[in-house]
């Protein structure tokens, strides 16, 4: 699509999954979380009061598909709230579980959503990522993550581990806050979080039902979209589009200089 002349950022707010990182789905990885959830409630219960690695592994493929449906509906409502760490576990994979191995996940919710986000896929860098946040430091631009998320603590890791952290002003995840895009109340708080209005902000994701219309409700200064694996997967027709959709990091990177440049920043 065209690009229209977006405002000048005061403010970066940028999704985590598809702009920071581009990711692939891990091979094996339900039988692998699932042993290691056979093993806790072996250890918990012992093993004749312990549903079997098989039951678990389909419950958890499942589970996921299910919370990915509950997600996409989620995209309707103005202010959806997040689905709690509990709430996966104990409703969406366990439901039909004997009580006790159920209480054993809802107990142990918030490590295994951990576990379930750092198997389920790879991630690495987007290219230009790291440009695009070393020309937002120099020139003086805070940033902030804004990102749904099952476990925001995987994000804020992956961060600290690929030496992103300190580029970084903010990290707003819906798993902490409680709250989830297209709930306008995400942009606020990560607006407010590095003290920037939102309407000085650019606000950049990667799917038009989240990210999207979340901006356009939240009121930002520019919308953009940067094309990843899922963004042109929509749940359903959408009235709302983006100022400007990118390729890549490196795209983006160009477009946020550009900006900068033709305001004399």
């Amino acid at each position: 699509m065209a690009t229209a002349v977006l405002t000048t950022p005061q403010g970066l707010l940028l999704d985590f999954g598809g702009v920071i990182v581009q990711s692939e789905r891990a091979t094996g990885w339900q039988q692998d979380l699932g042993a290691e959830v056979h093993g806790l409630l072996v250890q918990r219960l012992g093993a004749q009061l312990a549903p079997g690695r098989r039951r678990i592994v389909g419950d958890i493929t499942a589970g996921t598909a299910g919370a990915g449906k509950w997600r996409d509906a989620m995209s309707r409502p103005f202010a959806p709230s997040e689905l709690g760490w509990e709430s996966f576990w104990g409703d969406f994979v366990a439901a039909d579980w004997p009580a006790g191995a159920r209480e054993v996940v809802v107990r142990n919710a918030q490590e295994l959503c951990r576990r379930l986000t750092e198997v389920k896929s790879h991630r690495v860098t987007r290219p230009g990522i790291p440009e695009l946040l070393t020309t937002a430091r120099h020139r003086g631009i805070p940033v902030a993550i804004v990102s749904n998320a099952l476990s925001g603590q995987v994000h804020r890791d992956f961060l600290a581990d690929n030496g992103l952290t300190g580029y970084v002003d903010a990290q707003i995840y819906s798993d902490e806050v409680g709250i989830r895009k297209p709930n306008p109340r995400m942009i606020e708080l990560g607006a407010q979080a590095i003290g920037v209005p939102v309407a000085a902000c650019w606000y950049v994701g990667d799917n038009f039902d989240r990210d999207t219309v979340c901006g356009r409700r939240a009121g930002v200064g520019a919308n953009i979209i940067v094309e990843a694996r899922s963004t042109y997967e929509l749940p359903y027709d959408l009235a709302e589009h983006p100022d400007a959709v990118v390729a890549d990091g490196h795209a983006l990177h160009a477009l946020f200089e550009d900006s900068l440049s033709r305001s004399g920043s």
